[in-house]
């Protein structure tokens, strides 16, 4: 048996923990099982480059961030920038030089660790193989620090995400003493799902509860807490929230906002709207 793995599109936490996990339980159950790796995800797939992950001590893996076989963003379905970056020739489909590279190394379970796009494309690999007479198995893991993937309840690479976001306000959040009237923006990942920036908001605000805090010298909770939280799935009412964190400047001397990089869209596109602005 022949099992390969690929991990693709955006960075995340526990890349190399699910391929040592992986390679490891794999070799426990099959000692003569061979596990490759695609460099560089499906770029390393359309020009054939891999390496051999030989049985070692994988769980060394678990203390490492990124991959040890690289990432990338580069989509079968995208032929042009396929052909711009020399991965494939003019006259080639990217979809079946990569069906084909799994055939020729004789590929006989794929797991891809990614996003939508990596296994969605997964899934055109087994039907492409399949109208082929090359039976292959897809395993997709599901791997994003938005963790929006329905029905999974945790995506690989969330909780250690939102732990890390957390531990860099505790720090940043500091900065609302070097001077007066201090607005801190916490902006965190999310274009559409705001569970990243509410799990570190929780996570932040759990710790906070365990702090010791000293008033006669202004070092009260409140300067540390979090005023506002904003995510994609709340409208933002741009005027009331002004009205309202002003207060909350003048009393606290500072304002520390965690912001969903796709929070307010729709405000602003409400507000560009009734401006008789194009959108």
């Amino acid at each position: 048996m022949k099992v390969a793995l690929l991990t693709s599109g955006g960075i995340a936490p526990c890349l190399s923990a699910s391929i040592g996990r992986l390679a490891d339980q794999y070799y426990k159950q099959y000692p003569d099982v061979e596990v490759i790796g695609y460099l560089n995800g499906y770029k390393g797939l359309l020009l054939g480059k891999s390496i051999s992950i030989n049985n070692v001590d994988f769980d060394k893996l678990y203390n490492f961030g990124g991959t040890p076989i690289g990432n990338s963003r580069v989509k079968l379905t995208n032929k042009e920038d396929c052909i711009n970056n020399g991965y494939i020739k003019s006259n080639e489909n990217p979809l079946e030089v990569a069906a084909m590279q799994l055939k020729k190394d004789g590929v006989d379970i794929l797991h891809t660790i990614g996003g939508d796009d990596t296994n969605t494309t997964a899934g055109d690999l087994v039907n492409y193989l399949d109208q082929n007479n090359y039976r292959l198995t897809v395993v997709g893991l599901p791997k994003t620090i938005d963790n929006d993937v329905y029905p999974i309840s945790l995506t690989l690479g969330a909780i250690t995400a939102a732990q890390q976001t957390a531990f860099f306000f505790k720090n940043i959040v500091n900065e609302n003493t070097t001077s007066s009237r201090q607005l801190v923006i916490h902006e965190v990942m999310g274009r559409n799902c705001g569970w990243l920036t509410a799990k570190s908001a929780k996570l932040y605000l759990d710790e906070l509860n365990d702090r010791l805090f000293l008033p006669d010298l202004n070092i009260f909770k409140e300067k540390w807490s979090i005023h506002a939280i904003y995510i994609p799935e709340n409208n933002i009412q741009l005027d009331k929230e002004i009205y309202r964190l002003n207060k909350v400047m003048d009393e606290y001397d500072c304002v520390n906002i965690f912001l969903s990089e796709g929070a307010g869209i729709n405000s602003i596109i409400n507000d560009m709207k009734n401006q008789n602005i194009t959108v």
